[in-house]
């Protein structure tokens, strides 16, 4: 049996990822909330989901001790970020002063209010509900998903990645802002797959079955 580890540090109410995780897996899958680091370690397969703000987070993975076990499956399995859990794989987040995030993937989030293209009365911050994500590169996580299908996005900041080939979806919202990224055994997402109805789910059942291969 495949253990799918869902990182619970104490950011948010989780359930919908579990049950969304659930709901697309099969009997050979188990998924498990979980907060303790040899849990993470042990499992097939890793998604670290979060919201809330980047100092926030990285406190709370301090505090509970899984910063080095997040690094490690993102080193070493399948790995899946959601929302929080993109952005504080970069080198640094705008939010909150500037926080010294995991330093995974290299490049900085940046906040939607400094861009001036988003100054018109039509943006508003957050970026708050469904929105196309345009496919810019190939992966098997997009498999049976339609570019430019919609998702559900909430958040104020966005990833702003020191090299474009990591960038694997691309939005628009008044600029053109990375919505997805993948390196080898990672992908990771701005928006939230387990509340984008069938195309989230879909992504979801992607990741699942996916060996970490690109």
């Amino acid at each position: 049996m495949k253990t799918i580890a869902v990182i619970d540090y104490g950011m948010g109410n989780l359930r919908s990822v579990v049950k969304a995780l659930e709901h697309v897996s099969d009997r050979s899958s188990r998924v498990l909330l979980t907060s303790e680091s040899s849990e993470i370690r042990d499992a097939d397969r890793v998604v670290f989901p979060g919201q809330g703000a980047a100092a926030e987070c990285m406190a709370a993975l301090q505090r509970h001790e899984l910063t080095e076990a997040v690094l490690e499956a993102a080193r070493n399995k399948p790995f899946l970020g959601v929302c929080m859990g993109l952005q504080v794989l970069l080198t640094a987040s705008e939010e909150n002063g500037n926080v010294e995030c995991l330093d995974f993937l290299p490049g900085k989030v940046e906040f939607f209010g400094s861009q001036p293209e988003l100054q018109r009365p039509e943006y508003k911050i957050p970026h708050m509900g469904w929105n196309e994500v345009c496919q810019v590169k190939v992966h098997t996580l997009w498999q049976d998903i339609p570019d430019k299908a919609r998702f559900y996005f909430v958040h104020s900041y966005y990833v702003n990645p020191a090299s474009v080939d990591v960038i694997t979806g691309v939005t628009g919202y008044g600029m053109d802002f990375a919505s997805a990224v993948s390196r080898e055994n990672i992908f990771a997402v701005q928006f939230h797959p387990e509340k984008s109805a069938a195309n989230g789910l879909q992504l979801l059942q992607n990741f699942v079955n996916w060996d970490g291969a690109c």
